[in-house]
């Protein structure tokens, strides 16, 4: 009787939460699962870019940082997709004084999620009825939560965007979400004065991202001490 209530407790103990960690480009290797966790970092970034591209076709207000890129977009010979990929670039310079590590997942951000997002607005047309873009909206919003998960639980490493936020909280140890706050509202303001697109859906999304993202992350976060 003992030995059966041993084991089911066994059983209903919950399986620890897998960890996310911090590695350079060969120990991201070294790591393995790289059946499950390439395939995933790649959809999650695909994904991205779908979701972003969404969102434009929406056009009811894009993600914070979008709204600096269409800014720029508007104002030189590149593509929104082709704007994301060089500011991506260039905000990896900004690492180099915070000494962040980039990792696989970094440079395949920085590539694949313009080039994804190019790739959908060339087939992605916007709505004519206002539940439709709406439609759309909430499911490029939902989208990046996904693919924000799928991208960051590969355990490949932080993307541009998300290496600055964290580089800049550990060296001056503000808060995470004091950093984003400030970085957000940085980018959204260069946005508006460079022509960016603004509105309800920039709101939704930084509304409902953190979230999203904090309930499926659990979910798609590969454990990388244990081997299938």
């Amino acid at each position: 009787m003992a030995s059966t209530t041993a084991l089911v407790r066994t059983r209903r103990t919950p399986r620890p939460r897998a960890a996310l960690a911090d590695l350079g480009p060969v120990a991201q290797l070294r790591a393995g699962r790289l059946g499950r966790r390439l395939p995933q970092l790649y959809v999650g970034l695909v994904l991205y870019g779908v979701s972003l591209a969404m969102m434009v076709r929406a056009g009811l207000g894009l993600a914070p940082w979008d709204v600096l890129h269409s800014g720029i977009a508007g104002l030189v010979p590149l593509t929104l997709g082709q704007v994301i990929v060089v500011l991506s670039f260039v905000v990896l310079l900004l690492w180099i004084p915070l000494r962040e590590k980039p990792g696989i997942g970094t440079i395949s951000n920085a590539l694949v999620v313009g080039f994804s997002a190019d790739a959908t607005l060339a087939v992605l047309t916007t709505p004519d009825s206002l539940w439709l873009r709406s439609t759309l909206l909430v499911l490029g919003v939902v989208g990046n939560g996904l693919a924000t998960a799928l991208y960051i639980g590969s355990q490949f490493g932080r993307g541009p965007r998300d290496g600055l936020m964290t580089g800049l909280a550990r060296r001056t140890g503000w808060s995470l979400r004091l950093v984003r706050t400030g970085l957000e509202v940085t980018v959204v303001l260069l946005g508006l004065l460079l022509g960016g697109v603004l509105g309800l859906g920039t709101v939704l999304y930084a509304l409902a991202i953190g979230p999203l993202t904090q309930a499926m992350l659990p979910a798609f976060t590969v454990d990388l001490d244990r081997r299938p």
